[in-house]
């Protein structure tokens, strides 16, 4: 079994910044994909970003691309979310989500996630 904790969110204004990061606990031996998705009131869940294994391969949706970073300390068994020139419509619960892989590959959809955090708060101001 595998726990994945995130944390960082807050509340900041338009053009800010935040850094999110998810940590892995349990038995986290082995090869992981990691990912982000964000759920904002009254949608469904979205996928914004992935990450395989190594830390060779990343994805971004369309929406993030150019603001949004995603990377890994394998040693210290996080993933994390830069984020940056947040917008308005970046305010969500996000969430981070790993799943077992031999393959360096990224997972862009939510179901091929095995593990899943509680989410963390990201609201952003106008």
């Amino acid at each position: 079994q595998v726990q994945l904790v995130e944390s960082g969110g807050g509340l900041v204004q338009a053009g800010d910044s935040l850094r999110l990061s998810c940590a892995a606990s349990g038995r986290t031996f082995g090869r992981f994909g990691g990912g982000w998705f964000r759920q904002a009131p009254g949608r469904e869940r979205e996928f914004v970003a992935a990450i395989s294994w190594s830390g060779s391969y990343t994805h971004y949706a369309e929406s993030v691309k150019g603001r949004f970073t995603i990377s890994r300390d394998n040693a210290k068994n996080t993933v994390h979310l830069q984020m940056n020139s947040l917008k308005p419509e970046d305010t969500a619960v996000y969430y981070c989500g790993a799943r077992p892989s031999l393959d360096d590959f990224v997972f862009v959809r939510e179901f091929e996630y095995t593990y899943w955090g509680q989410g963390t708060q990201v609201t952003v101001s106008s």
